[in-house]
């Protein structure tokens, strides 16, 4: 991951240093935001507790040291990252009404949100990777999935999210702002950011199309081929007995698809489509976007992988 010095060095100079936005609550609500805060920080203890709870888990028992339960740890750091990039600036507009927040932190916010979410659809896509081999190619699992290739992946998806953000830092550094520089959400998002400029930001956004091309564009669209080739390749087991128990372990991976992309595309069209839409609606969908699938996964994986539900059993 980029270290904020390195960010900072991307940052323009001391004219924009001194540039502060303003986060917002929830519009409409702004009175009882300390009854608000509860929730948001029930769900946050839920998703820092429920994805430490994964890793303490895979990392202590040697059973569940196999390239899935790698790949699911690699998630749950990432969506426990997620949470802590954004739970200090969304408490502190609930419960403290800490509206303010400078360009440096703001923008650092930014990368981090971003970053994250790109190595979260590319740990998504290399779970897909590993459903398609254990049930396609069963006999070479092992061989092709060994750890060494499990922290390559990892290392790729690093790598891979630097790169695609670092261009985003080099064209916000062009940019100026006006001085109505009031946020959507209670974090910086970079569509919200880009509507404060005063400059022309068709680069920008030029640019964060072809950002999203090349990871979600791309990491869907392969999810969905190898689903494909799995559906393909269990039609022809013939015991429903063993079709149903290779499908149920890929029940988890699809629910965490899809409590991923689905906000995650709402959020997208209406950052980009939907200008009239009521506030609170912006709100909406950056929260689902953000907490649901911290919050869920840890949830869904709990329930429906056997290994993890026994372990966690035996502890509680």
């Amino acid at each position: 991951m980029m270290p904020p010095q390195l960010i900072m060095s991307l940052l323009p100079n001391t004219t924009i240093i001194s540039l502060t936005f303003l986060l917002t609550g929830i519009p409409g609500l702004e009175a009882g935001h300390t009854w608000v805060s509860v929730p948001f920080c029930f769900l946050y203890a839920i998703a820092i507790s429920g994805n430490s709870m994964i890793l303490f888990i895979i990392i202590t028992n040697q059973s569940l040291h196999e390239p899935m339960y790698y790949l699911l740890s690699m998630l749950s750091v990432t969506d426990m990252c997620l949470s802590l990039s954004t739970m200090p600036t969304t408490l502190g507009v609930l419960c403290l009404n800490i509206q303010e927040i400078g360009w440096n932190a703001c923008i650092s916010q930014m990368f981090f949100i971003h970053f994250l979410t790109v190595m979260e659809s590319s740990v998504l896509l290399a779970m897909a990777f590993d459903r398609y081999i254990a049930i396609c190619n069963p006999l070479r699992y092992v061989i092709i999935l060994t750890p060494a290739r499990i922290i390559q992946f990892g290392l790729m998806m690093v790598l891979r999210g630097a790169l695609i953000m670092t261009p985003v830092l080099l064209l916000l550094k062009r940019l100026s702002f006006c001085n109505n520089n009031i946020l959507s959400h209670s974090y910086c998002y970079h569509p919200d950011v880009l509507k404060c400029s005063c400059s022309n930001t068709r680069a920008n956004s030029i640019y964060g199309l072809i950002a999203i091309f090349l990871t979600f564009g791309l990491d869907a669209p392969l999810i969905v081929l190898s689903y494909v080739l799995i559906i393909h390749s269990l039609l022809s087991i013939a015991s429903p007995q063993e079709r149903h128990k290779a499908f149920g372990t890929c029940v988890s991976h699809i629910g965490a698809i899809s409590i991923f992309y689905i906000p995650l595309i709402s959020l997208s069209s209406v950052h980009r489509w939907g200008r009239k839409v009521p506030p609170h609606v912006h709100t909406m969908m950056s929260s689902a976007f953000l907490l649901l699938p911290p919050v869920l996964n840890p949830i869904i994986y709990s329930i429906k992988t056997k290994q993890i539900r026994k372990v966690i059993l035996n502890i509680f």
